[in-house]
């Protein structure tokens, strides 16, 4: 017979979730490096390589296919091995794509490296949110969730602000020779490698989350965690949890099923997560470097330029952090969507009006230039206090307990695709219609996900995951 623990252990368990939060989010660390690190890299990549705009779109793209894989493949992983292999899994693969991108022979190797990481990338991306979701206290959830995103827009940072000081380092270029012969931007990929040993060390010393092991008949050790996380009424968290678990059958995706291909619930996340990448923001922290190199500014200029956008990623993710339990999800994202319809918009103007250089490229030029970068910043700030860290943190806590994992593997995965889906477009659509017409579009769907928001989004704050549909 297992007895309740008896003693007030709230402060304990702040302490407790927030560590073990923050071994989790490692994983978001590594996830917004990895994607953030080719932005540095991606013209000596196309020097080196001596491959055109295609090439160099798929070398940045394809890895988020990876990571639609790694994505859709979490839901099984994390319900038959459980959130901690998982992880570790994503570790293992973030660690050899760090030293083979480094290494390549063509560009083909390459993306196969890249799309390697892509695939611990999308293990990471859903599994972290599910576990820090099964892990917090319904009151403090939506701090601890938004962890993951403050990792991600940290790890963005430490990527753009890194590949900046290699290339200052190195001379004033990425293909420039750095330490031993190697050209600096190998160094930028080989900088992963130590986040992603200490994730790997990390996920090793965190426990299990309760919710699986009680889906695994492991009470015992689910109840020491619970008693940790919650202080009292363990047992009946663990009853109420049996219930809606169905433990006997476990999660599948037969659960996300409904009379149109999936339960409402389920489209519902689909949306969220195509919406947060179809307003553009990845363009931003893919492309940055090479976009304000198009319109005028020096490479070193436009690697610092992303350097001060990973700053205000960040600093509106702490935002998110603070008002999330507080004001709620809904009201965040919908103030988001208007900043960023507006910037969006102001953006389109500018790049579409703009006089073009020799090349078709637009060109900024004094107050046009610093209203462009301004503009750029606040939309950052828009989608970092908004749909950066609320999609992520609704994706963990949205679905009931049975479907969680399949739903958010899911979502995540929709998510890559349509990630991908923008990041291969982009060097194409600026080539074919121009940036104008290119931000134009992102700035439709930015109108799109507030009208979305509003009518078919339903508020969580404060919500039980086991009270979840």
């Amino acid at each position: 017979m297992i007895s309740a623990p008896t003693s007030d252990k709230q402060p304990a368990c702040i302490a407790f979730v927030l560590l073990l939060s923050t071994a989790a989010a490692l994983g978001g660390f590594l996830f917004g490096f990895d994607t953030a690190v080719i932005n540095g890299a991606v013209i000596a990549l196309g020097d080196y390589f001596k491959v055109g705009p295609v090439l160099v779109g798929m070398s940045v793209s394809l890895a988020l296919l990876g990571s639609a894989v790694g994505a859709l493949g979490s839901g099984y992983i994390s319900d038959k091995y459980g959130r901690i292999k998982g992880m570790m899994l994503a570790a293992v693969l973030f660690t050899a794509s760090g030293v083979g991108a480094g290494l390549p022979f063509t560009v083909w190797d390459f993306i196969f490296w890249r799309i390697l990481g892509g695939i611990g990338i999308g293990l990471a991306s859903a599994i972290t949110p599910a576990y820090i979701a099964e892990i917090s206290p319904a009151s403090l959830r939506g701090r601890f969730g938004s962890l993951q995103q403050l990792a991600i827009v940290v790890g963005i940072f430490i990527a753009m602000l890194s590949n900046y000081m290699l290339v200052e380092v190195a001379g004033g270029s990425a293909g420039n020779e750095l330490w031993f012969g190697f050209e600096t931007w190998r160094w930028m990929f080989w900088a992963e490698v130590p986040p992603a040993l200490l994730y790997l060390i990390a996920s090793m010393m965190i426990p299990e989350s309760p919710r699986y092991l009680i889906g695994r008949g492991r009470e015992t050790e689910a109840h020491e965690i619970l008693g940790k996380v919650i202080g009292d009424s363990v047992l009946e968290k663990i009853e109420e949890i049996k219930v809606t678990l169905q433990v006997e059958g476990g999660a599948a995706f037969a659960d996300i099923k409904g009379r149109i291909g999936f339960k409402h619930i389920v489209w519902l996340g689909l949306g969220l997560s195509v919406l947060q990448q179809f307003v553009g923001i990845n363009v931003i922290f893919y492309y940055g470097s090479m976009l304000w190199r198009s319109v005028g500014f020096t490479e070193q200029h436009s690697l610092w330029i992303t350097v001060v956008t990973g700053i205000v990623n960040i600093v509106t993710t702490l935002i998110a952090i603070v008002f999330i339990d507080c004001i709620g999800r809904k009201p965040l994202l919908l103030s988001g969507s208007a900043g960023m319809v507006i910037t969006l918009g102001i953006l389109a103007y500018l790049f579409g009006t703009a006089p073009l250089d020799a090349a078709g490229n637009p060109k900024l030029i004094g107050e046009t230039a610093t209203t462009a970068l301004v503009a750029a910043n606040i939309y950052v700030f828009c989608f970092g206090f908004s749909w950066g860290p609320v999609v992520w943190v609704l994706l963990g806590e949205m679905f009931n307990n049975r479907m969680r994992a399949s739903a958010l593997a899911l979502g995540a995965g929709a998510q890559w695709v349509a990630n991908f889906v923008v990041s291969a477009s982009f060097p194409s659509l600026v080539e074919w219609v121009g940036l104008g017409f290119t931000y134009l579009g992102y700035t439709f769907f930015a109108a799109v996900s507030f009208f979305f928001v509003m009518f078919l989004i339903r508020e969580t704050r404060g919500r039980e995951l086991e009270d979840m549909e």
